[in-house]
């Protein structure tokens, strides 16, 4: 044995080297960060308005006395009525569209209609060619489409629903279309070999096993298109977006208190519906897409649920409630002067005007720095916030609880050896029977009993009363970051902070910051919980469970989440531009006030390329991280 030991000596797995892609990436963000900040004049003077702090007492002062008249209040309840049903229907044909085209844009779907794996050249042509179209209506905000077709259908319902539809749908395809490609294909392979059609045998085979991934991110789009339909009530689409601005406009800072409550109740309570209903459905975290997790998806146990059936029939009731209250014309669609001023914009706008494009790099580069900014400040903040927002963490029983020395009573076992005549006693010279009975008294049975005796509020209750609240004020905090859309939070700032990057870069960070808190805390609230329970029982302290059982098993994913919303933050850096921020978003502004469709259709290019490279790097530093 020890001859066939020296003869195959084990060697230890080789250290990896420091000179990695990860490394390289960190740098770079590190270079990148200390950029943004130099381009955001950080390290200057006069970043301060000092006048603006009388206006943001003003406003902070309103919070406590909100405007609850009743007429104030059926306004409040039209706008907020209008606002989902604008989601409702925005989101109804995002899915449509997302459905259909995300099929078109899987892989699986191109090798199955060509009938071949193997000429790779083949089936990626026109799966590339999908991709890339859909590419354009996703890079472009939705503000952006707003603001296009209020020029083409006036201030109609149709402009809010359109807006939220097309760039929707093309995120959606997107999406849709990497959950069928990581779905598993043995089903469709034995439907497509038996001759059944391509599609029939998608329906029954592909869809079927990946409709939860593809409920679970409708849901996800559906709490995004709340958002989106509040964000297009400032270019004069009505709702709750609207109404906020014009109180804010106005001063009138207790009426848009008002707003703002509606519009946390709104997104709170869509929330929750949401959370509940995927779990019950066995699909926890509504984006699990970004890590495709497909084989760890728990099996579905309550699709007979009755909170499931109401769901569901409710939903119906909401798409007929949504139609009939948005009363959108949708005949306009296809009529004779649509297609008249669309044909007047593309003249107008064609050929693109190239004069100005050192302005628009310099801008580009305000953009980006911009878009750093706000993830850094995000993901660190959401990193933070992640771990108490989680509903396991700190209350009893879940994957951070402190460990609490055991009661006599349970552990006995475990220290049978140490009690009174044990093994590992020292020995005293009192005989056994006159000290055995009282140090068995003292160290198990008395402190067993009056520790199993104690109420439960002294045991556990205490602790969990305290977790409660932190959960509670962590998570209210989340959603008010991320339920007040981004331009309202520019314009806050920009009470104190002079027109720049700077105010947009942190009214970005906190939106994004409400939205990344809540999708990590899934993260926590989903982690496998046995390599915890091992660490536990081998005697780990608490920092060496959250360093070695969780940290290394969720931090992968954070970063996965907050790349993932780099790419949604560079797109949203145009709407707080639109207040005044900075960057492209308040050249595209100026252009759209004067009518330079020339200029705005070459700002719009150089956006595309911009939002383009932000993708191509995102997936990138993925990739390197799986």
């Amino acid at each position: 044995m020890s001859q066939t030991s020296k003869s195959k000596p084990t060697s230890l797995p080789k250290r990896p080297s420091i000179f990695n892609w990860r490394t390289f990436w960190g740098l770079l963000f590190l270079a990148s960060f200390v950029w943004s900040l130099h381009s955001a004049g950080v390290f200057e003077a006069d970043l301060i308005n000092e006048g603006g702090w009388n206006l943001v007492w003003r406003f902070l002062v309103a919070a406590i006395h909100p405007d609850f008249s009743r007429e104030f209040l059926q306004l409040t309840l039209d706008a907020t009525f209008k606002t989902l049903a604008y989601a409702v229907c925005g989101t109804f044909f995002s899915v449509l569209i997302g459905l259909a085209a995300g099929i078109l844009s899987s892989e699986v779907w191109w090798e199955s209609v060509l009938k071949t794996q193997k000429r790779k050249l083949i089936t990626q042509s026109p799966w590339l060619v999908v991709r890339g179209v859909l590419a354009i209506p996703r890079a472009i905000h939705e503000l952006i489409w707003g603001l296009f077709f209020v020029n083409i259908f006036g201030l109609d319902p149709l402009v809010a629903v359109l807006a939220i539809a097309i760039p929707f749908g093309a995120i959606t395809a997107k999406v849709f279309s990497e959950i069928l490609d990581e779905t598993p294909r043995q089903p469709l392979m034995a439907l497509l070999n038996s001759g059944v059609p391509p599609l029939n045998a998608f329906i029954y085979s592909l869809i079927p096993q990946a409709f939860l991934n593809l409920l679970s991110y409708a849901f996800y789009r559906f709490e995004c298109s709340i958002r989106s339909a509040a964000v297009l009530g400032i270019i004069g689409a009505g709702g709750l977006g609207y109404q906020i601005f014009l109180s804010l406009q106005s001063l009138r800072y207790e009426q848009m208190w008002t707003f703002l409550i509606a519009l946390i109740l709104l997104t709170g309570a869509t929330d929750f519906w949401s959370a509940m209903l995927r779990r019950r459905l066995g699909a926890p975290s509504r984006l699990d897409l970004n890590v495709l997790n497909l084989s760890g998806r728990k099996k579905p146990l309550y699709q007979n649920d009755p909170v499931v059936k109401v769901s569901f029939l409710g939903t119906v009731v909401l798409l007929i409630f949504s139609f009939w209250y948005v009363q959108a014309d949708y005949s306009k669609l296809y009529s004779p002067r649509t297609f008249q001023l669309l044909a007047g914009v593309f003249q107008d706008a064609f050929p693109p005007d190239f004069s100005q494009l050192s302005q628009l790099f310099e801008l580009s580069a305000k953009t980006l720095a911009m878009s750093i900014l706000a993830m850094a400040g995000a993901g660190l903040g959401g990193i933070l916030l992640s771990f108490p927002a989680a509903n396991n963490f700190l209350l009893s029983g879940g994957v951070g609880e402190k460990r609490s020395p055991q009661p006599p009573l349970i552990r006995g076992a475990g220290e049978k050896n140490l009690l009174s005549g044990g093994v590992g006693e020292k020995r005293s010279p009192q005989p056994p029977l006159i000290r055995g009975a009282g140090e068995n008294l003292k160290t198990s049975f008395l402190r067993g009993a009056v520790e199993n005796l104690k109420p439960p509020l002294k045991r556990g209750a205490r602790g969990d009363l305290r977790g409660n609240v932190v959960l509670f004020v962590t998570r209210f905090l989340l959603l008010v970051a991320r339920a007040v859309p981004e331009p309202i939070w520019a314009l806050i700032f920009l009470f104190v902070l002079f027109p720049g990057i700077l105010p947009g870069a942190i009214a970005l960070s906190l939106h994004n910051l409400g939205i990344l808190g809540r999708l990590m805390a899934e993260v926590v609230e989903n982690l496998e919980q046995r390599p915890i329970t091992s660490l536990k029982a081998l005697g780990a302290t608490d920092s060496q469970v959250f360093l070695y059982g969780i940290l290394p098993r969720t931090l992968p994913r954070f970063v996965a989440y907050i790349l993932y919303r780099w790419e949604v933050c560079i797109r949203s850096t145009v709407i707080v531009g639109l207040v005044g921020a900075g960057g492209l978003g308040r050249l595209l502004a100026e252009q759209l006030s004067s009518f330079d469709y020339k200029g705005l259709f070459t700002t719009l290019i150089v956006f595309l390329v911009l939002t383009f490279s932000v993708d191509l790097i995102s997936a990138s530093v993925r990739r390197s991280l799986r």
